[in-house]
């Protein structure tokens, strides 16, 4: 699915009243009551766009301690400052049905139109971090999901479980914990969810070889240590 590229935001409460509530509130009174909700939903989404209300970035910086930054195309991602325009409130777990190198090649061709925040590789948990969480991925195909969540590829096949390791499980898990810590999520199967089980999305992955009772118990393991 693609979506126009957006910037960033810094919060500009404490500081009197904003150019973004200004512009907000004059065009509400200008359309009336009718269309007034529509637009000012409408701009708030583009309100970033006003000079000096970009968020700093710093280059190579990770969200996952000892995550490794490889970057997605900026054509396959949405820059954000989430959780300030977009709450965080969700974690899609998928398997993108290839080896863990060719998946972030594909995440790196700016033709795809897709990434996620995430990759993981089977045989040792390594973590790659392709996309900051502050910024919006194209990795749930529906554009609601995408800006309220995290997406997480697993390396390997959702029809083959020996790509399915304890290794992989546990490193998953430590990642899990961690963007439910930061993000004030629930560990819980409605707020941790497969791609197959976003809204009007047909996909198999993780697949029904991933254990889901086990997955969780070691995520409430971690958010608790």
């Amino acid at each position: 699915m693609q979506e126009h590229p957006a910037g960033t935001a810094s919060d500009p409460e404490h500081r009197g009243p904003s150019r973004r509530a200004v512009l907000l509130g004059g065009t509400a009174a200008a359309l009336g009551a009718a269309g007034a909700y529509a637009e000012r939903e409408r701009l708030a989404r583009a309100w970033w766009r006003w000079s000096g209300m970009t968020e700093p970035r710093v280059e190579g910086e990770v969200d996952h301690p000892g995550a490794e930054w490889i970057p997605a195309s900026s054509r396959n991602l949405r820059r954000a400052s989430r959780p300030r325009d977009y709450a965080i409130d969700r974690v899609v777990i998928h398997m993108p049905e290839a080896t863990y190198p060719i998946t972030l090649r594909v995440f790196q061709d700016p033709s795809h139109g897709a990434a996620t925040h995430y990759v993981l590789r089977s045989e040792d948990g390594h973590v790659a971090q392709l996309a900051r969480e502050l910024d919006v991925a194209y990795h749930a195909a529906n554009r609601d999901y995408n800006e309220r969540s995290i997406g997480i590829e697993h390396e390997g096949w959702a029809a083959d479980p020996s790509y399915l390791t304890d290794v992989m499980y546990a490193s998953s898990a430590r990642l899990v914990a961690g963007i439910c810590a930061r993000h004030g999520i629930p560990v819980d199967r409605e707020h941790i969810i497969g791609h197959n089980e976003v809204p009007e999305v047909a996909r198999i992955c993780p697949g029904p070889h991933w254990d889901w009772d086990r997955y969780l118990d070691l995520v409430r393991r971690e958010r608790e240590a």
